[in-house]
C-alpha cells in the first residue's frame, strides 16, 4: 500500500514527540523522586514485585550490563544515608547475592511511581471519556507489542484495566 511507510514514519514521530514531552514534564517536577535514575527506579520496581532477587535477576529484568548494575546497586545501597536495598549472600548458592528493598526503598519506589502517575492522571483527565477508552485500548496493544519484542512477560503485572 503506497504511503504506508510514510504513515508509520509519522506515527513513530508522534510517539517520539510524546515521549519527549513526558521527559520534559518529568524534569520539571520538583520531587525527591527526581533523585532516582531510570535504572534505579527499574531496579526498585523489579524488587517491589518480588520479595527478593539476585543481582543477576534484577540485571536481566532491567536490561543493563554488569558495570551499570554495579553502579545502580551501589547508589541504591547509599541513597539518603539509609539505603534503599539490602544485599546478602544467597543461602542456596553462596556465589550469588540476594537483594531486597528496605522500608525506605519501598517508600521511594511508591513516591516515584505516585509522582509519575499524577502527571499521567492530569493528562488523561483532560480527555473525553470515549477518547480515553480508545486510547487505553490502543495503549494496551502497543504495550503488548513492546513486551513481545523485548520478550518480557507482562501477564503477572498488575492490570491497568478501567
Amino acid at each position: 500500500m503506497p504511503g504506508s511507510q510514510q504513515t508509520l514514519d509519522r506515527m513513530a514521530e508522534e510517539i517520539f514527540e510524546l515521549y519527549r514531552l513526558i521527559a520534559i514534564a518529568r524534569s520539571r517536577q520538583p520531587s525527591r523522586a527526581q533523585d532516582l535514575s531510570e535504572g534505579e527506579f527499574l531496579a526498585l520496581d523489579a524488587l517491589a514485585k518480588q520479595s527478593s532477587l539476585t543481582i543477576g535477576e534484577v540485571q536481566k529484568c532491567i536490561g543493563v550490563v554488569p558495570a551499570q548494575m554495579s553502579r545502580i546497586v551501589r547508589s541504591l545501597e547509599m541513597q539518603r544515608g539509609k539505603g534503599f536495598l539490602k544485599c546478602g549472600i544467597n543461602q542456596q548458592d553462596r556465589r550469588r547475592v540476594d537483594m531486597s528493598l528496605t522500608e525506605e526503598g519501598l517508600q521511594a519506589y511508591k513516591d516515584y511511581r505516585t509522582n509519575r502517575l499524577a502527571s499521567m492522571y492530569a493528562v488523561l483527565e483532560a480527555l473525553d471519556p470515549d477518547d480515553r477508552m480508545d486510547f487505553m485500548r490502543m495503549l494496551r496493544c502497543i504495550r503488548e507489542a513492546f513486551s513481545e519484542r523485548l520478550n518480557i512477560d507482562t501477564t503477572s503485572k498488575k492490570s491497568t484495566a478501567m
